[in-house]
């Protein structure tokens, strides 16, 4: 664990640093990174040794109440802000609020603009799924020698302007292996294959859970099968309460048991001043 202080000037300690992650470029060891998106999957990745995080924005202060020493990335969707300030202006809130990098999606100029301010820039080659519609829907990347070499020279081209980390979506796996050897930017491999310094996938995706995809992606691989569970919960409590209601309908529940009886004696008491009992006001 290493001693370090955040953006904020705040001591802290982190898992991985900047620094550590630059240095896998020369090194064998390979990381792994997901993207918790509430305290339960936080706790889970905690417990089960996922080195690094990527999340929402809005999931900072909530990650890092949980896992205060993970490298935790986050950012903002391509649209979500106009102008070049606004995206810095978010970039500095996130960092003062404990991330460890920014995601964008925008252009070289804001890339750069980041990197000279001193943020690490996490950014994205090969399968940009908000960009889908301009190559013809979700698919591989790099598959001829054409496309592979534009890979290469948008990741040069992020180097140039210092990016940090780029992560490398369902690029053909040579091609990663290839471009990463000629590259200091940091690779999270997401359906590229092994090359990568640190291998990505989704929570949802490695515990077999429901996401935003109707078909789980080619590169997605599941290791459990929460949905099954999902399902069966979802049935344990359709048919609870559809017992609920028969009961209820049946006039048997409540039941005696779940009950709550006066003291013995008491309710013949009771009765006897409630038949006497008169209006005070007519």
């Amino acid at each position: 664990m290493k001693r370090i202080y955040d953006f904020s000037r705040n001591p802290a300690h982190r898992n991985f640093t900047v620094s550590d992650l630059k240095a896998l470029k020369s090194s064998p060891k390979k990381l792994t990174m997901s993207n918790p998106a509430n305290e339960e999957e936080v706790k889970a990745c905690v417990e089960a040794g996922i080195d690094l995080f990527v999340i929402g924005p809005r999931d900072i202060g909530m990650v890092r109440s949980v896992a205060p020493s993970h490298f935790t990335g986050v950012g903002s969707k391509w649209a979500q802000f106009g102008s070049n300030q606004e995206i810095m202006d978010d970039a500095f809130k996130a960092m003062m609020k404990g991330a460890d990098m920014y995601y964008t999606l925008r252009s070289f100029d804001v890339m750069e603009m980041m990197a000279k301010e001193g943020i690490p820039v996490h950014s994205h080659i090969g399968l940009i799924p908000t960009f889908s519609h301009f190559c013809g829907g979700l698919r591989g990347w790099g598959r001829d020698a054409d496309e592979a070499m534009s890979i290469f020279k948008t990741l040069k081209r992020m180097e140039d302007v210092g990016v940090f980390a780029v992560e490398a979506e369902c690029i053909a796996e040579e091609v990663l292996e290839a471009v990463n050897k000629k590259t200091s930017v940091v690779t999270f491999s997401l359906g590229s294959g092994i090359a990568g310094d640190v291998i990505m996938s989704f929570v949802a995706d490695v515990c077999g859970d429901f996401s935003e995809e109707d078909k789980p992606p080619k590169h997605a691989h599941a290791f459990g099968d929460i949905k099954r569970l999902r399902k069966q919960i979802n049935k344990e409590r359709i048919e609870a309460l559809s017992e609920f209601k028969n009961e209820v309908k049946a006039g048997k529940f409540p039941y005696s048991k779940t009950n709550i009886s006066m003291t013995k004696g008491e309710k013949d008491k009771f009765l006897e001043e409630l038949d006497k009992w008169t209006p005070t006001h007519q």
